[in-house]
Order: C-alpha cells, then structure tokens, then sequence
C-alpha cells in the first residue's frame, strides 16, 4: 500500500508540472519570432535590408518587435524605424497588433489595430486603412528553415497592391 501511494504521489508530481508546461501554440508561435533578425526584401518597389530585434515584454504580455533600416535620411538617422507590439489574447481568440514607425504620427483609433485569428505558423493581421482600404500584414513561419517572411498587401477600391515582401534570418 505504501508503495502504491508513493507512485501516486510521483505520479501527481510529475503530471502536475507536465500539464502546466501545455503550450499555448500561439504563444509558441510568437516565442519563435524573438531574437534578432535580419531582414532583407523588397519594400515599396525598392531592396532594403532591416535590422530587427524581438523580445518579449511587459511580463511577457506582448512581443515587442523593433525594426530598423540600414538605410540613413539625410540626418543620418534610420529612414525606416518602427515599434510594433503583438499580442494573443485567448479570451478572445486572436492576436492584436499595434504599429508604430516614425513615417506618420498615428491617433490610435481602433481602427488601426490590426486583428488576426490563429492559424499554423502565420499571422494574417488585418488593418483598417484611414482612407477606408484594407492593409494585409502576413508574418509567416517556415519550421524547416527557421525563417519568417513578411508580406504586406494594401487592398483599395478592389484593388490589392503587394507593398512588402521580405524575408527574415538569423545572423
């Protein structure tokens, strides 16, 4: 009898650490983007290559993603930097996205949050244009490279232009 509780106890012990280590897949998801990257690709019709720095913070609430281009204006500084915050939120069942760069001030209307529901290995964030057209931001994970790609689609009066099109590694 001793014995039998004893394995029970054991067994308790380690299911219980087993169970609380389930991974959200979503949250597996956005743990795969942190790190530094480097980007490289076509955005706005023209090559550029991006530096890219992904942590989690807040109390690992959110994904903060830290873009920046190699390419200078004419001060010297970044011409492209942006901050942009992801975040899964289970009760609702989608991720959240909040982009901010340094090539307009953006008013935080909900309708600039980008939305986007689970799927395997991609974010298809979807985001409400001010001129009333649809932007299509897509991060997609390749497990067998170990490599994201990044796609951004504007969508208006019917029409979808590809914007971005880039791809990130690990240096």
């Amino acid at each position: 009898m001793r014995y039998a509780s004893a394995l029970f106890a054991l067994a308790l012990t380690v299911a219980a650490p087993a169970a609380a280590q389930t991974a959200d897949p979503q949250l597996e998801l956005l743990d795969r983007m942190t790190g530094h990257w480097v980007l490289r690709g076509v955005i706005a019709k023209k090559q550029t290559t991006h530096d890219i720095d992904v942590a989690w913070v807040l109390n690992k609430e959110y994904v903060q993603i830290h873009e920046v281009s190699r390419e200078k204006d004419a001060q010297g500084r970044p011409a492209y930097d942006a901050i942009i915050y992801i975040a899964w939120n289970p009760k609702l069942g989608e991720y959240s996205c909040l982009w901010l760069d340094n090539t307009a001030t953006w008013d935080f209307k909900a309708t600039g949050i980008g939305h986007a529901k689970p799927a395997a290995d991609r974010i298809a964030l979807r985001f409400q244009d001010p001129d009333g057209g649809i932007d299509r931001t897509t991060f997609a994970y390749d497990r067998k490279a170990g490599s994201w790609s990044w796609t951004i689609d504007s969508e208006s009066k019917g029409k979808t232009t590809r914007f971005a099109d880039v791809k990130l590694t690990r240096e």
